[in-house]
């Protein structure tokens, strides 16, 4: 499913940051970046995309969805 199909359908998912990315490597602080969180306890909404889901696989030390 293509993100635009995604966003007309509504399907979104929210992401909130629990760990620090300092002292992660590089490729991590990039991925909480492109997921739009960056400080603790911040909650990003996005269009809930296997792209979208394989970042928080990536980093789910870092990231939980909140429901």
């Amino acid at each position: 499913m293509s993100a635009a199909k995604a966003k007309k359908s509504g399907k979104t998912i929210r992401i909130r940051q629990v760990g620090s990315g300092i002292g992660c490597p590089v490729q991590m602080r990039e991925t909480l970046k492109a997921l739009g969180l960056g400080k603790m306890h911040r909650v990003a909404e996005r269009v809930d995309t296997k792209e979208v889901r394989g970042m928080i696989a990536k980093i789910p030390h870092l990231v939980e969805v909140v429901e």
